[in-house]
C-alpha cells in the first residue's frame, strides 16, 4: 500500500487543543466489523462493549517533563526534547535550533544548568549535564512535552491531564492517549463487572510524531521504543484465553507491546527495544479488541488500526468521525475496535 492510501481531510478546528473538564466525558465511536456499523456512544458506555472475563491491558508509562529551553554559547535559542535518559548525567535528545549544534557546544538552560552537546546519533544528540542529574533537572525546569499539533504552551493543568491515572514508570515523551479517558470511577465499574487488568510498559518516543517519508510504506523504518512485558502479563493473557475472554488493548502502545512480545509466534516476557511496524497484512497474535484515539493522516498509528480492524472500515469510520465532529488526537475522543479476521 502507499502513503496516500492513509490520507483523510481533517478540519483544523477538530484537533482538540485542551482536554474536556472530565476525563470520562469523551465520545466513543464503536466499530462492528461484522455488520460494518459505526455506533456513536459516550466513553461512559464502555462497559456495554466489554464482558466479564475480558482482560484490559494498560500501558503504565509516565510522561517525563522532557521539554527544556535555553541558549547556545553563540546566543541562539534552543529547544530540547529529552528522548531517553541514559544515566544521571547523560541523555539522548532532539535539539531544535536555527543552526544544528556542533559537538562540544554548550547550552545554557533558562533555569541555569549547563549542557554539553556530544556526538549525533541518527536524529538525536547525546547531551552531557555538568552538574546535578537529569531527573532533578527535568523535575525543576522541564515542561510537559505537548504534541506539535497542540498549538499552545503547556500549563499547570497538563501536568495532571496529559498523564493517565495509573501512570507508574517515568520514561515517555508522549502520553498513551487512549488511557487518558479512564478515571477511577470507570476503573472501579469495570473491576466490579469482572473485567481483568494487566499492565505493560512502553515508553512512547518522539518518533511517534515523525511523518512517514516514503511513498511505499513497506520501505518505512520504524523508530525504536522501549518495552517491558513481564511474565505476570503473559500469565494473565493465557488465563483470559482459557476462560474464553478477550484481550483488549488500551491504546496502540499496548498493542505494539503485546505483539512485540509474541513476535516469534508465542507470547513470552520481553524487555528491550522494539521496531515493530504494524500495517495492513500483519497477522495479530494476541490482541482481540482495542481502545484508541483518532490518529494523524498518513501516520503509522493509522496504519496499525487499519491493519487491526480492516482498512476500508477504518477509513470510512474516520470520514464519519469528521462529519460527526468528533474531537481528534491526544486530547480528543476515542474508538473501540474489534479485530478483523
Amino acid at each position: 500500500m502507499h502513503l496516500r492510501d492513509f490520507y483523510y481531510d481533517l478540519p483544523d478546528d477538530l484537533v482538540a487543543q485542551r482536554p474536556l473538564p472530565d476525563r470520562g466525558a469523551s465520545r466513543l465511536l464503536a466499530l462492528d466489523p461484522a455488520g460494518e456499523v459505526c455506533r456513536d456512544l459516550l466513553f461512559a458506555d464502555l462497559p456495554r462493549l466489554l464482558r466479564p472475563g475480558d482482560l484490559l491491558v494498560f500501558n503504565n508509562t509516565r510522561v517525563m517533563r522532557a521539554r527544556l529551553f535555553g541558549r547556545k554559547d553563540t546566543g541562539g535559542r534552543v529547544e530540547i526534547l529529552i528522548e531517553r535518559v541514559l544515566d544521571a548525567r547523560a541523555a539522548l535528545a532532539q535539539v531544535r535550533a536555527s543552526k544544528s549544534p556542533k559537538p562540544g557546544c554548550a547550552i545554557d538552560l533558562d533555569g541555569g544548568a549547563r549542557l554539553i552537546v556530544g556526538q549525533r546519533e541518527n536524529d538525536l544528540y547525546r547531551l552531557g549535564l555538568i552538574e546535578s542529574n537529569f531527573a532533578d533537572l527535568m523535575s525543576e525546569q522541564g515542561h510537559i512535552p505537548l504534541p506539535p499539533y497542540i498549538q499552545r504552551p503547556d500549563d499547570a493543568s497538563d501536568e495532571a491531564r496529559y498523564q493517565t491515572v495509573y501512570a507508574r514508570h517515568s520514561g515517555a515523551v508522549a502520553a498513551p492517549t487512549a488511557g487518558l479517558h479512564f478515571d477511577e470511577v470507570m476503573l472501579d465499574r469495570l473491576r466490579e463487572m469482572g473485567v481483568g487488568f494487566a499492565e505493560v510498559t512502553l515508553h512512547v518516543g518522539a518518533g511517534t510524531f515523525q511523518p512517514v517519508r516514503v511513498v511505499d510504506i513497506d520501505r518505512h523504518e520504524m523508530h525504536a521504543e522501549w518495552i517491558d512485558v513481564n511474565d505476570e502479563v503473559c500469565r494473565a493473557v493465557r488465563s483470559t484465553r482459557a476462560r474464553g475472554g478477550r484481550v483488549v488493548a488500551v491504546g496502540t502502545t499496548s498493542v505494539r507491546s503485546l505483539e512485540s512480545a509474541a513476535a516469534d509466534g508465542e507470547l513470552k516476557p520481553f524487555r528491550g527495544d522494539s521496531r515493530l511496524f504494524i500495517r495492513p497484512g500483519y497477522r495479530f497474535r494476541v490482541v482481540d479488541a482495542m481502545i484508541t484515539n483518532f490518529h494523524l493522516p498518513e501516520s503509522t498509528l493509522l496504519m496499525l488500526v487499519s491493519a487491526f480492524a480492516g482498512y476500508r472500515l477504518v477509513m470510512d469510520a474516520y470520514r464519519h468521525a469528521v462529519d460527526a465532529r468528533y474531537r481528534f488526537f491526544s486530547y480528543g475522543d476515542a474508538m473501540f475496535l474489534s479485530r478483523s479476521d
